[in-house]
């Protein structure tokens, strides 16, 4: 089988065309600006140039529509035509309670996702625009929705509920719901394979980091805690996002600054994070050469982003009663040696000792612990797509 994976931004569109009996990417390529000027798609067939189609891509329906021909196209195609799509994996960001796993979408899952798009207004909306555009376009292909909070759900309630009225709960669903579910999933289950150990046995803690960041704590396979919350801005210190904060201070500065609530949102949400704290960027690479430079403020932003991703490793081995393993990923996690060695430090009463040597790697699947160390630490690149494809794969065939 054949599976299309589709991630849709409210301007963009991400794909990857796998074919499933040996889970090997034929092609993938991204669709930018769309319904503005400059649209662009970006077509990269494995084994082949890549291509870059310009046009005028007013919709997401047009935007699918160039994704299929470029797979079909006689030159950079990678078949025949579209037909050969045996089916269709679409990432939607928020399932709230009604989603605990992925589904085949029917016209009651796509009410569902439409219900949770006021959890998630910039994601849900975009996301159900590319499952109306496949619908459109490969009428009868099966279209599956895999959420990136459905890991989370196994938490227990201790871990997801607010210290706010449980009315609130019941009324309006405010919980941790947490987020990054098929990164968090993925990279735990190869460290489980890495170690040659069945994961239903090990305590992993996950750390996605990247200009959107968190952290999981894995207990036989099942999330038990997460550190982003009702959205993704709580948690970690990240790349334009405050993470967690005193609650109060939101009227405070409401008060101070004149704000209306979409001005302290888009304040936290965009204004904030490493780049609130440095004043260089949102991107840890600026950051990071800045420091080097000697710019205090960005020398401050990244003690203050180590510092809490260390904090929150901790804590999750408490919650975990102990840890087999740690495990970086994304682009933070995965490309920066620096940055791993500073969230390390101090980890060791627990077992974990980096090897310097070992975590001089960028981008690559790699135990970096000492030799016979009690925990293991490991960089794996994170593969969402191919999650999507799998659970698809699963759904459909059953």
């Amino acid at each position: 089988m054949k599976v299309l994976v589709v991630n849709c931004g409210s301007s963009s569109l991400k794909y990857q065309l796998f074919d499933m009996t040996d889970e090997t990417v034929l092609a993938k390529g991204l669709v930018e600006r769309i319904g503005m000027d400059g649209s662009i798609l970006t077509h990269k067939p494995t084994d082949k140039d890549k291509v870059e189609l310009k046009a005028n891509i007013s919709d997401h329906s047009i935007a699918i529509k160039m994704v299929l021909d470029a797979l079909a196209d006689a030159k950079h195609g990678v078949i025949r035509d579209m037909k050969e799509i045996g089916a269709v994996g679409h990432r939607v960001v928020h399932g709230g309670e009604k989603f605990s796993d992925s589904v085949l979408i029917t016209p009651e899952v796509l009410k569902g996702i439409e219900e949770c798009s006021e959890m998630a207004p910039l994601h849900n909306p975009p996301n159900l625009l590319g499952v109306a555009a496949c619908n459109k376009l490969m009428p009868g292909t099966p279209q599956v929705a895999v959420f990136d909070t459905a890991f989370h759900q196994t938490m227990p309630k201790r871990a997801f509920l607010y210290g706010i009225p449980y009315e609130a709960y019941e009324k309006y669903g405010i919980r941790r719901y947490g987020f990054h579910g098929t990164s968090h999933k993925y990279v735990s289950q190869r460290a489980a394979a890495l170690m040659g150990q069945p994961l239903e046995d090990l305590r992993i803690v996950t750390c996605h980091l990247g200009n959107g960041a968190s952290l999981a704590a894995i207990k036989n396979g099942k999330s038990i805690d997460t550190s982003m919350g009702f959205t993704p801005l709580e948690g970690l210190v990240m790349g334009t996002r405050s993470g967690a904060l005193d609650p109060a201070i939101i009227p405070f500065l409401m008060k101070k600054e004149g704000f209306s609530a979409d001005q302290m949102d888009n304040y936290l949400n965009k204004k904030s994070g490493v780049l609130g704290i440095s004043g260089v960027s949102s991107d840890f690479r600026d950051i990071e050469n800045a420091a080097g430079d000697g710019n205090e403020r960005a020398g401050l932003a990244l003690q203050i982003f180590v510092y809490k991703v260390r904090k929150y490793i901790g804590s999750y081995v408490a919650a975990l009663g102990g840890v087999d393993a740690i495990v970086f990923t994304a682009g933070l996690g995965e490309n920066s040696p620096t940055e791993r060695a500073s969230i390390c430090e101090g980890l060791e009463f627990l077992g974990t000792r980096i090897d310097p040597a070992k975590n001089n790697i960028r981008g690559k699947e790699q135990e970096i612990s000492v030799d016979g160390a009690k925990v293991k630490i490991f960089t794996i690149p994170t593969n969402e797509e191919l999650v999507i494809a799998r659970d698809t794969k699963t759904i459909v065939g059953a």
